[in-house]
């Protein structure tokens, strides 16, 4: 007769899974009340949804337990809690753009809410563990779930975009695949701490098995985080995303992916492997360049944002192959700051969404002809569309100049000369295609269209969403020295 199988509920640790429970459960919730009751009002289920993500957040950083949870598979250090807070603060933020003053298809479906959701969910498994399964799972779950909310805007661009997305997305899970297979051949292993230990003593050896694993992960992360040349489905996705969605893509599945490049690139930079330090070199240097020059001839605002994203992502991962604390430190500190900029571009593009075709371009809803001279009959939201494209740049004192700054003075400081001269003159180039929308605002003539179509979705909240952007941009200041510390300590803490 067979034993019976005890379980060690301290080696369990089911608090290490409460962030993720409470997001399931929430998508659980919304679609039982859905079935109990439909046609409920979309403003209630923005306040479940906000309900749950503020208890997610509350029980992320409420954690004091072990670091290790759910049978040593759940990792919960600083890096996991700074991920968390990221990908939860910004999920709060977008969820009442769902509150427009006009009817949009998506918001009446209770599913796009519990989607949500679940997407948050899988974000913040990929982020709290070191195990490549779980990371994989992570993974899946969010990109199934953003595929379908792009869908649900229900326009033609829309299904285009979310079917490029998806077929870029599997072929991205067949390379993690591939790279999990073959990290488990070297290693006997998934789980990151003992791939190190084993490919330490190894002395990364044999070099073929490895390179062929690295560059694997280099090809699927390099999806996620839309690296060249892996990022030819941001602009048409962006384009057909709803701008709102379209700044939550931009900002938080990146972070998620930044976590788990920092945790795998780390076994490679501290153990000082030169040929990988030589390749991350390459693709970042080429990710903030090319995207750069590619957003310099863009006629769409929104697709110029998109590949603007794609330059920030490269230039946040020259902190991974720096592998400092302090420019692990900089990387969720400009990550931070660029959050509330980003998104609140983007919710500016939100607040002027209409339905009418062709007024300004016969493709593009956003055109730079879209804002010519909006400073003579909307001055209030030029001066922080303004504002915004000013932070973007990297120009002081607003919020990313000092995230730009701290980044290259890592980079200095780390003995990557030339990178940092590469990033300043990257962040140069950027200069011309953000004062090039400021130039159609403050100095071009106004167009003769329905100026009531700049404010078409503009409700309380959204405006309240912009205003707080508009602050955190233009008082970061006082905020980033704090802030600095504190991230500092809790890298530190994961022995970054």
């Amino acid at each position: 007769m067979l034993d019976p199988i005890s379980i060690d509920y301290d080696a369990l640790n089911m608090a290490s899974l409460i962030p993720m429970i409470i997001m399931v459960l929430g998508g659980l919730a919304i679609l039982v009340i859905d079935l109990i009751k439909e046609d409920l009002s979309k403003s209630f289920y923005v306040m479940i949804s906000e309900l749950f993500i503020l208890l997610s957040l509350g029980a992320a950083f409420g954690y004091h337990g072990g670091e290790r949870g759910f049978f040593d598979a759940i990792l919960i250090d600083g890096i996991a809690k700074l991920g968390e807070g990221i990908i939860l603060i910004a999920s709060a933020l977008f969820i009442p753009l769902a509150l427009t003053s006009k009817r949009f298809h998506e918001f009446s479906y209770p599913e796009f809410f519990a989607l949500f959701l679940f997407m948050i969910a899988g974000f913040i498994f990929m982020v709290t563990t070191d195990n490549l399964i779980l990371i994989f799972v992570g993974l899946e779950t969010s990109s199934l779930a953003l595929y379908t909310l792009i869908a649900m805007h229900n326009r033609q661009k829309s299904f285009e975009a979310a079917v490029k997305y998806f077929t870029m997305g599997a072929l991205a899970a067949g390379f993690f695949v591939f790279a999990i297979l073959i990290f488990y051949g070297l290693t006997g292993s998934v789980e990151l701490h003992k791939i190190k230990e084993v490919l330490i003593a190894n002395n990364f050896q044999p070099m073929a098995g490895v390179l062929a694993g690295v560059v694997f992960i280099i090809a699927s992360l390099g999806f996620k985080l839309s690296m060249v040349p892996f990022q030819t489905w941001v602009p048409d996705v962006y384009e057909g995303a709803s701008a709102a969605l379209a700044g939550y893509m931009s900002i938080v599945p990146k972070i998620a992916g930044f976590v788990v490049a920092m945790r795998l690139f780390e076994i490679f930079v501290h153990a000082d492997v030169t040929w990988v330090k030589h390749i991350l070199w390459i693709v970042v240097v080429v990710t903030m360049t090319a995207t750069n020059i590619m957003a310099l001839v863009q006629e769409s605002v929104k697709r110029m944002l998109a590949y603007s994203s794609i330059s920030h992502a490269g230039f946040v991962m020259a902190a991974i192959l720096i592998g400092t604390t302090q420019a692990n430190s900089a990387l969720f500190l400009y990550w931070i700051l660029f959050t509330f900029t980003n998104l609140g571009a983007f919710t500016m593009l939100w607040v002027s969404r209409h339905k009418k075709k062709g007024i300004w371009h016969s493709r593009y809803d956003h055109p730079y002809e879209k804002f010519s001279g909006m400073v003579k009959f909307m001055p209030v939201n030029a001066v922080i569309m303004g504002m915004f494209m000013l932070s973007l740049a990297g120009v002081p004192p607003f919020s990313l100049f000092w995230g730009k700054l701290y980044l290259m003075s890592s980079a200095v400081n780390s003995g990557y000369i030339v990178l940092a001269i590469i990033m300043a003159i990257n962040s140069a180039i950027s200069v011309y295609y953000y004062l090039k929308l400021i130039v159609y605002m403050f100095l071009r003539e106004p167009q003769k269209v329905d100026t009531t179509i700049y404010m078409k979705n503009a409700s309380t909240p959204l405006k309240t969403i912009i205003g707080f952007a508009a602050f955190m941009t233009l008082m970061a200041t006082l905020l980033v020295n704090p802030l600095l510390e504190l991230i500092t300590n809790y890298v530190k803490a994961s022995g970054f």
